[in-house]
């Protein structure tokens, strides 16, 4: 059994290492521009999902972006990248396990469970779905959460130009994988934000912002999904 468990810290150890050299890697110098980016998502998009006094957790940090913009009293983040606490705000406490195993949260504590560009990245369903049901167990009654990510159906193999990336997702898989972990389906968007910022233009703020208001563009520019399931 020891011996199971050593196993076990040594595959996430191997995998955190590895997490730190593709963000390192892959978003070097794009921080900032990173950070400015979700300032404006959060504020004219995502906090319309976020309750006044809410507890949240970002579910696959990074390098806290979300979260980081998120005004709320109690504040969580998970990663097994080990370079996130770094560029986290001092309030906000850090888990850095698999995603899979157990939380260390009671029952019914979060408001919202916000997860970006990450369930791509579990090795397996089974993993998935061990993930969605501990979002669900910690969950407070009308408790949502929000996930974006990439959508394979427009992607095709663009999808695969990312090492990390395992499971392919549609908006259709997503919320099917909600479902079965006892989520009701609140909201659905095919085609939602551009597909990512590693290599992407560095667009003028305003350019953002006009884009979250103009929904006729996201079925022209939007690759990436968003599903929100309500508890």
């Amino acid at each position: 059994m020891g011996q199971g468990r050593s196993r076990i810290a040594a595959d996430d150890l191997k995998m955190g290492d590895d997490l730190k050299y593709l963000y390192e890697n892959r978003f070097s110098g794009s921080e900032e521009y990173r950070r400015k980016v979700w300032n404006v998502l959060v504020a004219n998009w995502f906090s319309r999902y976020i309750p006044s006094n809410a507890a949240v957790l970002d579910l696959g940090c990074g390098y806290g972006e979300f979260i980081n913009q998120v005004a709320s009293p109690k504040r969580f983040a998970m990663d097994l990248n080990p370079n996130s606490k770094r560029f986290l705000q001092s309030d906000v406490r850090m888990f850095e396990q698999d995603c899979s195993s157990r939380w260390p949260l009671a029952d019914n504590t979060l408001d919202m469970v916000f997860t970006s560009n990450f369930f791509e990245h579990l090795p397996s369903k089974a993993g998935l779905e061990a993930t969605l049901k501990e979002a669900w167990r910690c969950l407070r009654p009308g408790g949502r959460i929000v996930a974006l990510g990439p959508n394979i159906k427009y992607l095709l193999g663009a999808y695969w130009d990312f090492w990390d990336h395992y499971l392919p997702l549609t908006e259709i898989s997503m919320a099917e994988g909600f479902e079965l972990a006892g989520f009701t389906i609140e909201q659905n968007v095919p085609r939602f934000l551009p597909y990512n910022m590693s290599n992407a233009p560095r667009y003028p703020l305003f350019f953002v912002r006009a884009y979250l208001k103009l929904p006729f563009l996201w079925p022209i520019f939007g690759h990436q999904f968003l599903v929100v399931g309500k508890k």
